[in-house]
């Protein structure tokens, strides 16, 4: 490994894999846990490839700890990097004890027998498996092979920890303390990871970076991205809905289709909002919980509350017992939900394909600039 300045950040990418068509550009500073979301293809599981060092870049490089691991013409193998991955599948081995699993990363880094079982035996102990140590990963339960394979990760002293999608797998009544627990053991920890479920990015992570199409689409923390998402999917991580259109007043955009969206914007509470002009791309965030479903043509008579009206279809219907999520779609194709009771769905009748009208007080829709 090239050796680097030691003040740099603890993981980087900045580099291109060409068959993939991703590009990615992103730091990990030493001590922070990132999580990395976006749709399926995007290039989330490219980036964990490329940290580990399964996947090697045809142009730009990769970097740990200030040194390039990889490049066109330099390569440093997976098992040179102090790294360790936990997925969804514990992948222990099979004809192996739990002790014996968890010893087997220091072994292999030269650490004597006894010094190596001893590691492994106070790793199990932090995870809550001391009682497991003999037992085989047939006899382990789901949360428990997971807990050994944490330990197991974490037993090789990683200077970077990658998590793909660890609680996917699991039962849902298992992921709940898994996820305390990882939340716990990788406190300090440089931790890369990758996950659909917005539980894991409040729990787990410091920071996200949004990426689509195989590019950083938006970056920040955790409370940065899912209070202000800059995409679709980061704003269905967030459980909001996002609409786009162009300035047309201080409290007003305009979308593609036509409809006026009166809200406020959080950023002006502090001064002036850079970007916020008369023609400027902006979005709206937009709670579903306060969306209210009408049949077409209604039109809000209360002047006390300014609202918003907008015409739109419904395209999906997904019930949850005493509550529905309604799918629609505004005159331009951008899709808004709603969460009505299931009660007001069927009074309404609602199905693919009947036009409703949506209404929201303004004082409820978030405006920003589109950065």
């Amino acid at each position: 490994m090239e050796t680097g300045s030691a003040t740099g950040p603890a993981a980087a990418l900045d580099c291109r894999v060409d068959h993939r068509e991703v590009e990615l550009r992103l730091e990990v500073p030493t001590g922070r846990r990132l999580a990395i979301v976006g749709p399926n293809g995007a290039g989330k599981s490219t980036a964990l490839a490329l940290l580990a060092g399964h996947l090697r870049p045809d142009s730009g490089q990769v970097r740990l700890h200030g040194g390039t691991v990889s490049s066109p013409g330099l390569h440093v193998p997976a098992h040179r990097r102090r790294v360790a991955s936990l997925e969804q599948r514990p992948g222990l081995f099979p004809h192996l004890s739990a002790l014996d699993n968890v010893a087997y990363g220091p072994r292999a880094r030269g650490v004597r027998r006894r010094s190596a079982l001893d590691r492994a035996r106070a790793e199990l102990e932090a995870v809550g498996c001391a009682g497991l140590a003999d037992r085989r990963p047939h006899e382990l339960s789901g949360g428990q092979a997971q807990r050994v394979a944490l330990a197991r990760a974490l037993a090789v002293d990683p200077e970077l920890v990658l998590l793909d999608e660890p609680l996917a797998a699991l039962d849902v009544e298992v992921a709940p303390g898994i996820r305390r627990l990882l939340a716990d053991r990788l406190t300090g920890r440089t931790v890369v990871m990758v996950t659909h479920d917005p539980m894991d990015l409040w729990a787990l992570a410091d920071d996200v970076v949004v990426v689509a199409g195989g590019r950083v689409v938006q970056s920040g923390t955790v409370e940065t991205v899912l209070s202000r998402p800059g995409s679709d999917f980061a704003a269905r991580l967030a459980g909001v809905s996002l609409v786009e259109g162009t300035v047309v007043d201080d409290d007003e955009l305009r979308t593609p289709g036509g409809d006026a969206v009166t809200g406020y914007r959080p950023d002006a509470e502090s001064g002036e909002v850079p970007g916020w002009v008369t023609g400027s791309r902006a979005i709206a965030t937009v709670d579903p919980r306060a969306v209210a479903v009408h049949a077409d043509g209604f039109a809000p008579r209360d002047l006390s509350s300014p609202r918003n009206a907008w015409p739109a279809r419904v395209v999906g219907l997904a019930p949850s017992g005493a509550l529905t999520r309604v799918t629609t779609e505004l005159r331009d194709g951008q899709r808004l939900d709603a969460e009505v009771t299931s009660r007001s769905a069927a009074e309404l009748a609602l199905a693919p394909g009947v036009d409703v009208t949506l209404v929201v007080k303004a004082a409820q829709v978030a405006l920003y600039p589109r950065g």
